[in-house]
């Protein structure tokens, strides 16, 4: 079921009012009764796949806890081993198969493990990493298990963020569905407020800008070099508003109810510097790899090589999250090389930048850096969005060419997305660095208080793109 479906619109209200017309004690049921609705609209058949890392996790979580010593780390492992198995199967069995056989065939041999017609279930990444999340906090002493099954299921299954997040810790929202929610106008206000910001991202943003950047991708050898540094450019914009837009509207129908997730985005597209914007960019899947990978490896109170062998490790794995193709090993590698590189140069940098004296102009320098970090963000996209990495050169080679010139037939979509950026990057700006400026909030006038949600709406509804495209992040 996608959020920017009417399919959604009608469960999200039938949902919301009856979880506020149950009691406390009933609502837990209510909640996952729907959450597996939810989930089932998808592929229905791939719940049990779902149930079974359930009741693994469940039931590891309690011996682990009651457990010693090897014992103990042993339940730990049997957890991890099946969770990680069931996503390397349905994720990545054809992916190392499909490398074996062409290793293989350098030697002349053949591959007697067949191919596999295997549909990856929807969220799988997602919901792998806050069930793993769970038993490894509860191994570490920093979560009780939880001996409620009916609890635990819907701390893993909570259908705002069962598909694409944000990846939740057990310690944030295991106890809020304990925790009684009465009706807030104001919070059931700013939670819809908050849906309607998800949907202008997805609808009028990212489906806009993404069907200009598909017919050039699409048909990149015939499109021109300025045609493909536009795309490119869009499609940054467009996997943007696309994810941070569905946890805009999963924060915000969580919110409705009472619960509070995670913020996700903090407008990464302002960052900068690389390292910045991945402090801003999907913080749930950041601080994930932080806690459970970069800082078992050593974090950063290591010596400079490992250091930088530490980072390179949890960018590529981050890379092969994203998706089993070698172009998302690239994309992570060389988001990894942004950040060593700048560790590497940045004493003389600093240095550079003090002696030009750079640093007194303030809004050129700010303006330099952001135009810099989302530039190389964006040529690193390249490869996220190539299907091959044949096809990622082939692009980066023409876009160096800076030939030919923008698509006549395709003014309409460039009118309208060159708008809807522009719109975006209004709100943002001032968001970022004029908080609380032009602020309409607190006026006395319900009108002049919601005129800017009234806005939105309109926009929505007149320029709006409505053919059920599915979420980017879905694949993942």
């Amino acid at each position: 079921m996608l959020f920017n479906s009417f399919h959604f619109l009608f469960f999200f209200i039938i949902v919301t009012v009856i979880y506020f017309a149950l009691s406390h004690n009933k609502r837990w049921i209510w909640l996952l009764l729907a959450s597996c609705y939810f989930y089932m609209a998808f592929v229905p058949i791939y719940i049990v796949i779902l149930a079974f890392t359930i009741v693994v996790d469940y039931f590891a979580g309690i011996y682990i806890e009651k457990s010693t010593g090897a014992k103990r780390k042993r339940f730990l492992i049997y957890s991890l081993v099946a969770n990680i198995g069931i996503l390397c199967f349905f994720k990545y069995y054809n992916f190392l198969n499909d490398n074996l056989t062409s290793l293989l065939g350098l030697a002349s041999l053949r591959n007697p493990a067949p191919v596999l017609s295997i549909l990856l279930p929807i969220g799988l990444s997602f919901h792998t990493f806050q069930a793993m999340s769970y038993t490894i906090e509860v191994y570490r002493g920093n979560q009780k298990a939880e001996h409620h099954f009916g609890i635990y299921a819907l701390y893993v299954m909570f259908y705002p963020q069962l598909v694409a997040g944000p990846i939740e810790r057990p310690q944030h929202l295991l106890h809020q569905f304990k925790e009684p929610h009465h009706f807030n106008a104001d919070r059931v206000s700013d939670g819809l407020k908050q849906m309607v910001w998800g949907l202008f991202k997805k609808l009028v943003v990212a489906d806009r800008v993404g069907i200009y950047v598909d017919s050039v991708y699409n048909h990149y050898e015939q499109s021109s070099g300025i045609a493909l540094l536009v795309a490119t450019i869009f499609f940054s914009f467009q996997v943007y508003c696309d994810f941070s837009g569905y946890s805009d509207i999963a924060i915000g129908t969580a919110k409705v109810m009472g619960f509070d997730l995670m913020t996700n985005f903090r407008r990464p597209l302002l960052s900068k510097s690389t390292g910045e914007f991945w402090k801003r960019w999907h913080i749930s899947l950041s601080s994930w790899f932080k806690d459970y990978l970069y800082f078992p490896l050593g974090g950063s109170k290591v010596k400079l090589p490992r250091l930088c062998m530490n980072l390179m490790i949890v960018f590529l794995i981050s890379g092969l999250w994203h998706g089993a193709n070698w172009t998302f090993v690239v994309w992570g590698g060389i988001n990894g090389f942004y950040l060593v590189f700048a560790l590497l140069t940045k004493k003389p940098r600093e240095w550079l930048w003090n002696k030009t004296g750079i640093p007194a102009f303030k809004v050129p320098n700010l303006i330099f850096q952001i135009t810099t970090t989302f530039t190389l963000i964006a040529f690193s996209r390249i490869f996220f969005r190539s299907t091959s990495f044949n096809q990622a050169i082939s692009i980066i080679k023409r876009i160096g060419t800076f030939s030919g010139s923008l698509a006549t037939e395709n003014a309409t979509i460039l009118a309208y997305s060159f708008f809807a950026i522009a719109f975006l990057l209004i709100v943002e700006i001032r968001r970022e660095f004029f908080p609380g400026s032009f602020s309409l909030s607190y006026h006395r006038l319900f009108v002049v208080r919601n005129f800017y949600y009234a806005l939105l709406i309109l926009l929505i509804l007149l320029v709006g793109v409505y053919d059920g495209g599915q979420f980017i992040y879905f694949q993942f």
